[in-house]
């Protein structure tokens, strides 16, 4: 199978940086632990990631922002532009390029430290996606112990060929794309600290963590001559784990959901309690987690809500929040109800180990040989990971973590709609870019719901770059708004209205291009941002004015997570007042993962993704109809 996936990423552009004011600090390089895992992978003939010239980036900027503007406020950003251009963002701009100069990627390390490392918001919703694999159907215990066994085994064999730089490397017509996100997923854990975050890499691990019943085990996957374990042997390793603990066991997990400074004062307390310094450090350096979760009940109209739910959060205190570890890359969700998938913590990569390993599993999970071979001697038992009876005041913080994440879920909304009409097929037919198609239908749904234009993201991978992360696609243009008050308008014919839609279509094709290549606008404002920071200068002017302010305020935050699979990748908004979109264009369907914050009074995940299904039928039934109208002329004519 073939992942179109382009970029997963928590669209974070809208980083808080203005708190940071205050603070003085010091931008180390890419860290040495991700380095030297970078440094095991297959030598790659990569690009330097370059600073950009500002005399190219301002008209990009400033052509983006004329539709979310009136008159009076695209004068005022443009007068302040140039006035930036000319004074601060000059010397801000030579400062960029001299970091470039001494720097293979001067983005990456920072991008690291401000969209995630130093983000205190909760990972939980905020920032960690989760991923969704087929619904299964279980048809007793040894079934889902067999499957998620085999999940396990799978993804150490996966990591067997990133080991050996058996990955394929993909190119961008003659460039090649950066492989050293794989390496960086597995065995990577996120540590709480006040302020800001570390990133622990255990590339070298040899065992898994399994959470059940809020319990710990460790367990080995390979044994002592380096063989894989079996999977059946690990079946039965889990079958032992679930019939040895019949109670629930402290809540630990919840800690991990709160707010991060909330989390790093918890952490601290709990390492603070008997011998649990050496679990957590066997949780941090476990390839990933496996949650076996409790059953949670669903009906075939409300599964793939319920499925978003439990795999970015757990459905909360008295479900399956506290059976996580929220900082670890990689949690394995398996529920005996046949729902499974990944939560994914976002900071060390994005999500392109991710998409290859839900396609790789899928792919091997159907075929008993890929799971016959392996090691069924000389190996360790799961053993339990010991915790100290808890403080008053850790009490006290499970408590307060378990009412925190209760009321972040009763505040967010999630509706995963399926639409069946039909799918890329179709718009490959129409010469029109599926992605670029689906992103106008956001667009104009978001036009007619809301009956205004949004700044939308949707994320770019700068992979030709050595540690490339991401760009923004600016979605929102002064296209795609004519584009929707055409669909509005009642004197607009649909021949019109399909000449601007292929206009917007063409208009965001070579917008993504551009960001794919690296010649985007918010990275490089977002670098002579952090230069003015980092050399304690005055913040400019220009990043509060109007068209900036108002273009990064992205009410729609979107991405493209592409498989065969009946799946779909969901998470939380980036806006108080937004949406999040990811969908899966697939041939003859789309999934879209809608969600949004119940308590804004003007957003509905509901109501907006029922918007972006009748754009979607709409946007089809113009093509059609002009195509229609055009060959009974054409007939006529030959006649």
């Amino acid at each position: 199978m073939k992942t179109i996936n382009q970029s997963l990423s928590k669209h974070l552009s809208q980083i808080l940086l203005s708190a940071l004011l205050t603070k003085s600090y010091k931008i180390q390089n890419i860290p040495r632990t991700f380095a030297s895992v970078c440094n095991n992978r297959k030598k790659q003939n990569l690009l330097k990631y370059p600073a950009l010239k500002l005399d190219e980036t301002m008209p990009k900027f400033l052509k983006s922002i004329q539709p979310l503007l009136s008159d009076s406020e695209y004068e005022e950003t443009e007068q302040v532009a140039q006035e930036f251009v000319c004074n601060e963002g000059a010397r801000l701009q030579e400062l960029l390029e001299k970091t470039a100069q001494c720097e293979e990627n001067w983005l990456a390390h920072r991008w690291l430290k401000f969209a995630y490392l130093a983000n205190r918001m909760p990972v939980t919703i905020y920032s960690s996606p989760g991923m969704s694999f087929p619904i299964m159907k279980f048809k007793n215990p040894d079934e889902y112990y067999d499957y998620t066994s085999k999940l396990i085994m799978g993804l150490v064999k996966f990591k067997r060929q990133v080991d050996e730089s058996l990955i394929p490397i993909v190119k961008m017509g003659k460039l090649e794309l950066d492989n050293s996100q794989f390496g960086a997923v597995y065995g990577t854990c996120r540590i709480p600290l006040k302020d800001e975050d570390d990133i622990e890499y255990n590339p070298n691990s040899q065992h898994v963590v399994i959470i059940y019943k809020n319990h710990f085990y460790k367990l080995p996957v390979y044994n002592k001559q380096d063989r894989i374990i079996n999977a059946k042997v690990l079946a039965e390793q889990l079958k032992r784990i679930a019939d040895t603990e019949k109670s629930y066991g402290l809540p630990l997990g919840i800690l991990s959901t709160d707010q991060r400074d909330n989390w790093a004062q918890s952490y601290l307390e709990l390492s603070k309690c008997g011998n649990n310094c050496q679990s957590l450090k066997c949780i941090h350096s476990a390839l990933f987690t496996v949650s076996l979760d409790q059953c949670v009940d669903f009906t075939d109209a409300d599964k793939y809500n319920i499925l978003s739910h439990q795999l970015i959060h757990g459905g909360g205190s008295k479900q399956n929040s506290a059976n996580r570890w929220m900082d670890k890359t990689i949690q394995v969700i398996v529920n005996p109800n046949g729902m499974s998938g990944f939560c994914y913590e976002h900071s060390p990569a994005e999500g392109q180990p991710i998409a290859l390993m839900t396609e790789y599993l899928t792919k091997i999970l159907t075929k008993q040989s890929e799971f016959e071979d392996g090691s069924s001697e000389h190996y360790d038992c799961a053993s339990k990971l010991e915790f100290a009876e808890p403080t008053d005041c850790l009490k006290d913080k499970i408590n307060k973590a378990m009412e925190n994440v209760d009321k972040l879920i009763d505040n967010f909304h999630v509706q995963v709609a399926h639409y069946q009409c039909y799918g890329k097929e179709f718009l490959k037919q129409q010469k029109l870019s599926p992605d670029s198609f689906i992103q106008m239908a956001l667009q104009y749904a978001f036009y007619k719901h809301h009956k205004c234009i949004a700044a939308q993201y949707e994320s770019a991978h700068l992979r030709i770059y050595y540690g490339g992360r991401t760009e923004t696609i600016r979605s929102c243009s002064n296209e795609s708004l004519a584009f929707a008050r055409s669909m509005l308008n009642p004197s607009a014919n649909d021949q019109i209205r399909v000449d601007l839609l292929k206009e917007a279509v063409n208009g965001h094709r070579q917008y993504t291009n551009m960001a794919l290549q690296g010649r985007g606008v918010d990275r490089h404002l977002l670098g002579l941002k952090l230069m003015a920071l980092e050399n304690k200068l005055p913040l400019p002017k220009f990043y509060s004015s109007p068209g900036y302010v108002k273009s990064s305020h992205f009410r729609i935050s979107t991405s493209q997570v592409a498989t065969k699979n009946l799946a779909f990748m969901s998470y939380g908004p980036s806006t108080d007042d937004g949406y999040a979109c990811c969908y899966n264009p697939r041939d003859n369907d789309i999934f879209l993962a809608v969600s949004s914050w119940r308590s804004n009074n003007e957003t509905c995940s509901e109501k907006y993704a029922k918007s972006i299904e009748e754009a979607l039928t709409k946007m089809h039934d113009i093509l059609l109809k002009t195509q229609n109208e055009k060959g009974k002329k054409e007939m006529k004519c030959k006649k």
